[in-house]
Parts: C-alpha cells; structure tokens; sequence
C-alpha cells in the first residue's frame, strides 16, 4: 500500500513576483499525515493559512489565486505542481507577500529543490481517488472540455489551439508522473506580446521579463508600442515588421508552450485534495476550466466519500472458502465470507455473494427477500476476525467474539443478486487480543452499510 509523503526538511526560494514585481521567499516546509497543501501569508498579522484547495481559488485570469477573506496569494500553481508530480502529499508554505516567485516561469526549481531535500514516507496510506467512469465539465464560452476516464495510474494529455501561426494546434501527454522532471518541470509559461499591453495598464505582470516567460509577437504592433515595450523588456529596440518568439533562451521543445499547459493542469489538479488515478483529456485547458474540473472533482468525491475496493472477480483470491474455513471456526449457515481478495496488515477486503437460497431469505421476507442487517454487520467481522486471526500461527485455535458494535449506519437494503465487498480497517493496534474496526460494505461502487466493531479474540480450551 503507498504511502503518504511530505518533505524530509524545509526549503526556501527566493525572486520576484510575476504581477507585483516584488522581493519573494517561498519557503515548503514538512507538515503532518493528512493535512494536505497549506498556505501560509507570514508578512501579514497572525499569519493566516489558507487551504489549497478548488473552492478557495478566488481568480483565474492570469494564473491561480487563492483567497480566505481579504488574504490572497497568487501564482502558486508551478510549485503545486512540483508537489504533486513528485508525490508529496502533505506541506506548508510559507510566502511574505501576495504571490509565489515566479523564478524562471516553470516548476524547474521547485523540482531540483525537493530532490535536494529529499522526501520522507509517512505511516498513513496514501488517499487515491480511483476513477470509475468517465466525467466531463465544459465551458461552452471557450470551447474548453476536460474529461477523466478510469486509468491505473495518473496521466494527462493536452490538446491547445492557438489562432497564430506560430503556435497553432500542439498537444502534450504525460503518462507517469515519474517523467514530470525531465519531460515537463522546465516549461516555461508564455504570454502573446497583444496581452502585454493591457496586463501593463491593468498594473500586472510588473515583474515579467524574458527569463521567466516566452513571449510571442504574432500580430504586427505599430513601431512605437515595440519600442515602448521593448524597453519595458530591457532588450534593444527591434523592426516591428519582424514577428517571432522574443526569449533569451531557446525553446526546449517545439511544444513547450503546450507542455506549460500541461504544468499548469498537475498544478491545478493538486488543489482536489487527493491524488487521483485517471486519464485526463484537456482541450483548450487554462486556470478557468482547471479550477471548474477541479471543484466538480470534490463534489464527486464527497459523494462517494468512502470509495469502494476495486473487485476483479476473475482475479485469484488470497484465501478461497477452503482456507477461510481453516481459519474461522463458522459453518454452514453462518459462514458469511466466501473469500478474501486482498489482506495487508491493517487492512483486509472480502466478498460474499448473496444468492437467493440463502436460508434467512425463507422469513426475511417471504414476499421481499432482504438479507438481515444484523447478518450483514456478522459478515464484516468476519472479514475483521480473518485479518486479526491470519496473524496467529495457529488461527484454528483461537475464536473472535463481539465486545461493542458503535455507529452503525444502513443506508441501502441488500437483495438477491447483490455482491457483497467488506472493507475492513483496524483503527489500533491488536493489544491484549483486543481490536477496534471500522469496516465498510459496497454493492458496486455504492457504500450499503458501515460500522466501528471492537472484538476479542479468545484461545480455544
């Protein structure tokens, strides 16, 4: 089971502002298991700290801001992305003002910073949320579509059109994360030199420069608005009539642009909360659309806040009926699991098919047949009385009995047909015998029924 991550030790970097043009020091640093992306505006009274996550983005016109009040910072979707890319779940940043350092317009930095510093595993498990169907989110104003299909890992690809003849349809994919360093990291965002002068008046981009973005003169200006802003760019004055990239550094790919787009994505995907595994598609993706897929990404999740295992049944078990009888003393009608498909030592999931012979379908009901809530919480702790006893070197000579059942919930009935899977997790370690679990059935992807059991095992006379 993958684990959490956080960093091993603090770092800190230091530039200008992209929008405000001032002195910047971001500073990451370790945080605990399950507190996720925290920002910290520590040149402010109190030092407030914002959650990042979709629903505190306040803007999205010219990189991603979040906000909590009247407290913003902006521009952090570089350094998200490096966090996220890299597998760390959890970290605090600190930042003295509005805005992350832009440095030199890609997540490069931010990248070299946490391989310096390293990466420590935690002892929670990480919180994957699996992709079970396809889910899209449109903006019809722009033509803007992202969609996520199920995937076994992590992956994007990028799709952009651009009316210029310099950047006109380019697409980018990353299908591992593990090649975000080398093959993403170092893309540098990227700006249309007829943006730059409204931005100018607008009172942003005071800290743009060609070492931190690629700016692209596609559509002729008059002479005098090359030469004002050149020397805005500190560079020397040239022919208007030359379009063309204007950079101190080559492209690194044809499609580097594209490739940001595809930065900007990871980075934007890290304010969800929870590492997904999925495909994204992204057609004309930017911080807009982002931030919407984003947020209805929460609102999924928080519909299936518990999600279910994952249940090939072609796929061999880990203890069929046979081994489950050497292990648990229960017999027909009671044996209610018919085979573990994966056991971990905190963790152990089950399925039992109920069928319409089964024998308390006779009197619960005759007319409707729904298998007994009671039996329903019995086959749980079946499941959690195998992940205690599978421990023992002689499980047969030990039973598990109920000590206290807590919070049970029912939330839909179970009938013939259904296929019952037990999710069953250990809450703290086994001491004196005893165990505390919280366990979990689904039918499909829907959540069925749930409590917290606390059972004891007993060594048989």
């Amino acid at each position: 089971m993958d684990k959490q991550n956080t960093l091993k030790g603090s770092f800190s970097l230091c530039g200008k502002g992209l929008h405000t043009g001032l002195s910047l020091t971001a500073t990451f640093n370790p945080a605990p298991e399950n507190s996720g992306y925290k920002i910290q505006r520590i040149d402010l009274e109190g030092m407030p700290i914002i959650d990042a996550i979709a629903e505190n983005v306040v803007d999205t016109q010219r990189g991603t801001v979040i906000g909590k009040g009247d407290v913003r910072v902006s521009t952090i979707e570089h350094g998200l992305a490096a966090l996220y890319a890299l597998g760390i779940d959890n970290c605090l940043i600190q930042v003295n003002g509005p805005e992350f350092p832009i440095l030199d317009g890609s997540a490069l930095k931010y990248v070299e910073k946490i391989k310096e510093v390293g990466i420590q595993e935690q002892n929670a498990p990480k919180d994957y949320y699996i992709i079970r169907k396809k889910i899209e989110v449109k903006d019809e104003n722009t033509g803007s579509i992202i969609t996520i299909l199920p995937d076994e890992d992590f992956s994007i690809t990028a799709m952009c059109s651009f009316e210029s003849k310099f950047i006109n349809s380019q697409f980018a994919t990353i299908d591992n994360m593990s090649d975000f360093s080398e093959e993403i990291a170092s893309a540098r965002t990227f700006v249309f030199v007829r943006d730059i002068i409204p931005l100018l008046k607008a009172g942003l981009i005071k800290g743009g420069d060609l070492d931190n973005a690629i700016v692209i003169y596609e559509l002729e200006q008059k002479q005098e608005v090359v030469d004002s802003l050149c020397d805005y760019l500190q560079i020397p004055h040239m022919d208007a009539t030359k379009l063309g990239y204007l950079q101190h550094k080559p492209l690194t790919w044809e499609n580097e642009c594209t490739r940001h787009k595809l930065l900007d994505i990871i980075g934007d995907m890290a304010l969800i909360g929870k590492p997904l595994k999925g495909r994204i598609i992204a057609t004309r993706p930017g911080h807009t659309i982002n931030n919407k897929f984003a947020r209805a990404m929460r609102q999924e999740i928080r519909k299936h806040e518990i999600q279910a295992p994952v249940y090939d049944p072609t796929m061999e078990p880990v203890l069929d009926v046979n081994r489950i009888r050497q292990v648990l003393p229960h017999r027909y009608p009671m044996q209610l699991v018919d085979k573990i498909i994966s056991i971990s030592g905190k963790t152990i999931v089950g399925i039992k098919n109920v069928t319409s012979n089964e024998p308390f379908f006779t009197g619960h009901f005759p007319e409707e047949p729904v298998m007994p809530g009671v039996l329903m919480i019995e086959a749980m702790s079946q499941c959690g009385a195998i992940l205690v006893l599978n421990t023992l070197e002689e499980p047969e000579r030990w039973t598990s009995y109920f000590l206290k059942i807590d919070n049970v919930k029912y939330r839909k009935k179970v009938v013939p047909g259904d296929t019952l899977i037990f999710k069953v997790e250990l809450l703290s370690p086994v001491r004196h015998g005893i165990s505390t679990m919280q366990g979990y059935i689904f039918v499909g992807d829907t959540l069925v029924a749930e409590a917290t059991f606390t059972g004891q095992m007993v060594k048989n006379k």
